[in-house]
């Protein structure tokens, strides 16, 4: 089972801190590229794996999801979405892994992931979960580090000969298992290449449909320098594909 460093004290309070905590989708800079992917979800049944604080559950209500289902593994998250959700929105949250979750056969018709995918060992086990899950020509629209970004085993910054910042990648065809401190230590992800993340998608029954290795556009820069490093290299991928099969 995927670890469950949410649930932990301090990495939870210091998560609570971030801005695309406080301030939900609107502070994740990545959100409009991820929204530019999304259908049309006016009377879709959703699924938001890793629901998090329940910001996109939401927003899919909003927008007209007929039903809503959030899953994660933290307590601490399920709580806080709970108690941010309105008693009559159609937004149910469940707490499970991915590796144990039921999910009922064509029971959606759209699946989204933020962020939380690279936690996961057993990927193959869940795509072939939401095959079945969603209905024909359902999509799955979801976010990941970027490879790229989880490879490196030394420290991220790297002095060259001319004093010049550079990203160490290393290791990049040597997928498996990464330990980073972030919030904590001892925070395990599962690093697996592009063509990988492809691949997998594709022997489950997915077409890809977009892939966006996500930066900072200049009005984002311009509002928030501190990006400035995103484009320095990729921090994250963005994929949606579509399931095939009758």
């Amino acid at each position: 089972m995927a670890q469950n460093i949410y649930d932990t004290p301090g990495f939870f309070a210091g998560y609570s801190q971030l801005a695309r905590s406080v301030h939900g989708l609107d502070g994740a800079p990545e959100w409009p590229a991820l929204q530019a992917m999304l259908p049309d979800l006016r009377g879709l049944r959703v699924l938001d794996l890793g629901c998090g604080f329940g910001w996109f559950c939401r927003w899919a209500s909003e927008h007209g999801a007929a039903d809503v289902l959030g899953v994660d593994v933290s307590a601490r998250m399920l709580a806080k979405a709970e108690a941010m959700t309105a008693a009559e929105a159609a937004i149910h949250y469940q707490r499970a892994g991915f590796e144990t979750l039921t999910l009922a056969e064509a029971g959606f018709d759209f699946a989204y992931s933020s962020l939380a995918l690279h936690y996961l060992d057993d990927l193959a086990g869940l795509l072939a979960k939401l095959h079945r899950a969603l209905v024909p020509g359902g999509k799955l629209v979801f976010s990941v580090e970027h490879p790229i970004y989880m490879a490196p085993t030394k420290p991220a910054w790297v002095i060259d000969a001319a004093g010049r910042k550079t990203w160490p990648v290393d290791g990049y065809a040597i997928e498996g298992r990464r330990t980073t401190d972030w919030l904590a230590d001892g925070v395990i992800k599962y690093h697996r290449t592009i063509g990988t993340w492809l691949r997998l998608l594709r022997l489950h029954g997915f077409t890809l449909l977009d892939l966006d290795e996500w930066a900072p556009s200049d009005a984002q820069l311009a509002a928030m320098p501190a990006l400035a490093e995103e484009r320095e290299r990729p921090m994250l991928l963005l994929i949606a594909v579509q399931r095939g099969g009758a």
